[in-house]
C-alpha cells in the first residue's frame, strides 16, 4: 500500500469535495428521521448502498471473495458498525445536526489516542496533545449550550459521542488490517452483515418503522445511501489506500464547518455563542494535529 503524503491537485479537490459531502450528512439524517425510525433509516440506507456498491464492483470486476480469517475480521467490523450507526442515528434524532456534526469531528482525536496504545510507533506528540485537548474542550462546551432546557439535546450529544468512540475503534482496527483488503471488501461487508440487525432493531424499537414518506425524506435517504455511503465511502477508502491517512486528515476540519453551516441554513438551527466557540476549538485542534503530521515526510517529485 502506498502511503504518500503528496496529494495531487485532483486528489486534493476530491478530498475537499468528499469532506463537504460528509459534513452535510447529519442534516440529511435529520430530514430522513422526520419520516423514518432511526434503526429502519440505517437499514434502508445501507441496503441501497450495498446494492449500489455490489453493482459497481461487478462492473469493475473487483473481487469480493474473502477467506475465513477475513470473515472473522469483517464480522468484528460489522458488530462495531451496527453499534456505531445505531447510536449515531439515535443520537442525531435527539440532538441538533450542528451538535452532531461537531461531535463527529472528535473522531481524529479519539483515533490518535487509541492508535497511541494499539498501533506500534503511533505515539502522541506534544502538539498532537494540544490539538486533542482543544478538540475535547470544544465538545465539552456543547454540553453547556442552552438550546435545550429538557436535557434531551445533551442526551443526544452523549449518544453521538458513544457512536464516535465506536467509529474511532473501527478506524484503528481498519488501519491495522486494510492492506489485506480492497476498498470494496472493507466497505461492503460490514454493511451486508449489519443490515439485518438494523431492520430487527427497527422492528423492536422504531414506533412505527415508517411514519411518512415524502420527497424530502426520499432525497435524504438517497443522499445518505448513494452520495455518502456508496460514493463517499469508496472514494475515501481509495484515497486512503493511495495517499495515506496523513494527507487526507489535513482536510477533516472542513466537515464540522459544513455540518454547522448546513444545520443553520437548512434546518434553521440556532447559532449560539457556545456553538461558535466550540467550532473554533474543534477546528483549531484538528488543524494543529494535522499540521504536525503534515510536516513528515516531504516528497520533492
Amino acid at each position: 500500500m502506498q502511503n504518500n503524503d503528496d496529494l495531487t491537485v485532483r486528489a486534493a479537490a476530491l478530498t475537499i469535495f468528499i469532506c463537504i459531502l460528509f459534513g452535510g450528512n447529519p442534516v440529511a439524517i435529520k430530514f430522513c428521521l422526520t419520516g423514518i425510525g432511526s434503526f429502519t433509516a440505517a437499514g434502508i440506507r445501507f441496503s441501497i448502498a450495498a446494492v449500489v456498491i455490489f453493482i459497481w464492483a461487478r462492473y469493475k470486476k473487483i473481487p469480493l471473495k474473502i477467506n475465513r480469517k477475513q470473515l472473522g475480521q469483517v464480522l468484528i467490523l460489522a458488530a462495531i458498525f451496527v453499534v456505531q450507526l445505531s447510536c449515531f442515528y439515535m443520537g442525531i434524532d435527539k440532538t441538533t445536526a450542528s451538535h452532531g456534526a461537531l461531535i463527529s469531528n472528535v473522531l481524529p482525536f479519539i483515533v490518535l489516542i487509541l492508535a497511541h496504545f494499539f498501533i506500534p510507533g503511533d505515539t502522541i506528540s506534544f502538539k498532537k496533545g494540544i490539538g486533542i485537548t482543544l478538540g475535547f474542550i470544544g465538545v465539552l462546551l456543547l454540553f453547556f449550550d442552552e438550546q435545550d432546557l429538557t436535557g434531551e439535546l445533551r442526551k443526544g450529544d452523549l449518544i453521538v459521542l458513544v457512536a464516535v468512540f465506536m467509529w474511532s475503534s473501527s478506524a484503528v482496527y481498519v488501519k491495522r488490517i486494510i492492506s489485506q483488503y480492497n476498498v470494496v471488501q472493507i466497505t461492503i461487508y460490514p454493511m451486508i452483515f449489519g443490515i439485518p440487525f438494523f431492520f430487527f432493531g427497527g422492528y423492536l424499537w422504531d414506533d412505527p418503522m415508517i411514519r411518512m414518506i415524502n420527497p424530502t425524506v426520499i432525497k435524504a435517504v438517497l443522499y445518505q445511501s448513494i452520495v455518502t455511503a456508496s460514493f463517499g465511502f469508496i472514494a475515501w477508502n481509495t484515497l486512503l489506500q493511495k495517499f495515506g491517512a496523513t494527507a487526507l486528515h489535513s482536510f477533516i476540519f472542513i466537515m464540522p464547518l459544513v455540518g454547522v453551516l448546513s444545520g443553520v441554513l437548512l434546518l434553521g438551527e440556532a447559532f449560539t455563542p457556545h456553538l461558535a466557540v466550540s467550532i473554533a476549538f474543534i477546528v483549531t485542534g484538528v488543524i494543529i494535529v494535522n499540521m504536525r503530521r503534515r510536516k513528515r515526510p516531504v516528497s520533492v517529485h
